[in-house]
């Protein structure tokens, strides 16, 4: 046990003072570094205990993380709530850093999670009380216990993640490429690596995408292959039933745990997370959520989380109400430059329709005559994509002009708008087409096309085809329904809204071999054509919630 040092008692000053997280309570901070925490099956997990000096028995926040409880994110955490008199666990996961085991990611976390619960709650020092914080993978940890905890969980502080991760690694029944290549061989050398291979990582992941198989992709990246991104690549089938034990969301209406969100627009956790809102709320559970004009790690970020976190565990268990006197849902309006207070999520919005027409145009009137556009897509050359939702490389916006001048992507676009154009919620599009291949990708991305030209990206979505998706007529006709991110965002007058289709968004979304292979295994490729239909009959649109 020893009281914080100078350079613990700098890290906390400094960490409020960036962070914005206000008055401290204390000063003094008791620490127990590398407690060894049993689990059932006889492996230990290394564990430090933050204390306020003045606190001698009170409520608790466990952090369990598979970053290294001793790097700077895992003290500041320990450091900022017990500063505001709340004492804090923070562990390392099963298999990193200092704990037992072998690090399986997601395997193990409801067990150990549970097992750490019961050891707190068998402390002197904790009154029965316990919440939680963290988030990405930290925010996993969290679900992994929240919904089978007895007694629940007095709090669950929940930044960036989501109740669920299969949709957010199989995006529109397509594999979040660069999202789990980038994080397999991260999780690879965070224990292991040296000082100049880390620093080498972003460059040697970007260089790796295009690695055939896929399932070398750890192997060009970091020189060793990574069980993760086997499993992933493995049971990438829609019916494939590996990953179900990941959704802890199937009973949200029974947690009965206050729990406070944050998301971003380009975080990729973010349609998830909506909706784990939405489910919780129509349950009458006490939930407030917090969505910024963030990617997933964006620095921005990092102080509205903290100040989240620490304000709703301060307000749940040590009863400063006070701190939570806002409305349940707090959002950013894009380009508009405000926040928006609402009572609910979705906020009222009125769906509107805005149909491709064959012209290249995108109108609200329902096209006049039947008429066929098409690309040919080689995944040899796959269409790319850049800014959105990746993950450990900057998101959000970027210019799309030089990807819409490729032959392989075709765009779609509004008259100038005449006024300001808020939208807010859901988003959706219905894309019919026919394909050279029965599997196939399309990939929709809508875009903000400013006065100078410049197209900045606002939404998205994707939709793998298999040959399990079965025609709507005898010509090989297929509907394609793709959902859209949510958004808030303003289109201003002047501007125009551009709608793109292709056949993938590489290497965001992992590319269509568009040879029924294997995602694991495929090598070969097979370009194709791809068909967009447009008119009365088959009404290729986008829906968009407009907010007045």
């Amino acid at each position: 046990m020893i009281i914080d040092d100078l350079r613990d008692r700098l890290l906390g000053a400094v960490a409020d003072r960036l962070i914005g997280l206000g008055e401290s309570r204390t000063t003094r901070v008791v620490i127990d570094r590398d407690l060894k925490v049993p689990m059932p099956d006889g492996a230990t997990l290394v564990t430090d205990h933050y204390r306020p000096v003045e606190v001698s028995r009170g409520p608790v926040v466990l952090i369990r993380t598979p970053y290294d409880k001793s790097n700077l994110l895992g003290r500041a955490y320990g450091l900022a709530l017990a500063r505001r008199g709340l004492q804090a666990v923070v562990q390392d996961v099963r298999g990193t850093f200092g704990s037992d085991g072998e690090f399986e990611p997601f395997h193990h976390e409801t067990d150990d999670g549970l097992a750490t619960l019961a050891w707190i709650r068998e402390q002197d020092w904790c009154d029965g009380r316990v919440g939680t914080a963290g988030l990405s993978y930290v925010g996993y940890t969290q679900w992994a216990i929240g919904p089978y905890a007895e007694p629940r969980l007095s709090a669950m502080a929940l930044g960036i993640t989501a109740a669920d991760f299969r949709p957010t690694f199989y995006p529109g029944r397509s594999v979040g490429w660069q999202l789990l290549l980038d994080w397999s061989s991260g999780i690879g050398i965070q224990d292991s690596g040296t000082r100049l291979e880390k620093l080498g990582l972003k460059r040697r992941v970007a260089a790796a995408m295009t690695t055939l198989p896929a399932s070398r992709g750890t192997r060009a990246s970091i020189g060793q292959d990574i069980g993760f991104l086997h499993e992933i690549l493995d049971h990438a089938e829609p019916d494939d039933q590996f990953w179900d034990f990941l959704d802890h969301g199937r009973d949200l209406a029974a947690l009965d745990t206050p729990v406070s969100m944050l998301a971003g627009w380009y975080d990729i956790f973010l349609t998830e997370q909506l909706r784990d809102f939405t489910e919780l709320q129509r349950a009458g559970a006490e939930v407030r959520l917090t969505v910024g004009p963030w990617w997933h790690g964006d620095r921005p970020s990092v102080g509205p989380i903290f100040r989240d976190q620490v304000d709703w565990l301060a307000g749940q268990l040590l009863g400063d109400r006070a701190i939570l006197a806002r409305r349940p849902v707090r959002i950013y309006l894009q380009q508009a430059g405000r926040w928006l207070d609402f009572d609910s999520w979705p906020v009222p919005a009125e769906p509107r329709d805005y149909h491709l027409d064959a012209d290249g145009s995108l109108i609200t009137e329902i096209p006049a005559t039947e008429a066929i556009r098409a690309f040919n897509y080689d995944p040899a050359d796959p269409t790319p994509v850049d800014g959105g939702a990746p993950l450990g490389i900057p998101g959000g916006q970027v210019d799309n002009r030089t990807v819409e001048r490729r032959d392989d992507v075709l765009t779609y676009q509004t008259a100038t708008l005449a006024d300001d154009l808020d939208v807010i919620g859901d988003a959706s599009a219905t894309i019919f087409v026919r394909t050279e291949h029965s599997d196939a990708d399309v990939f929709v991305r809508v875009c903000d096309v400013g006065p100078n030209g410049r197209s900045l990206n606002v939404i998205e979505g994707i939709r793998r085809l298999r040959a399990a998706d079965e025609p709507i007529d005898d010509i090989g006709t297929r509907k394609v329904e793709i959902e859209l991110w949510p958004t808030a965002y303003r289109f201003r007058a002047g501007h125009r809204i551009r709608v793109q289709v292709s056949g993938g968004g590489f290497p965001n979304y992992i590319r269509n071999h568009q040879t029924g292979e294997s995602i694991s295994d495929a090598v070969r490729t097979a370009a194709g054509r791809t068909q967009i239909l447009h008119g009365p009959e088959h009404l290729s649109r986008i829906v968009l919630p407009i907010f007045r």
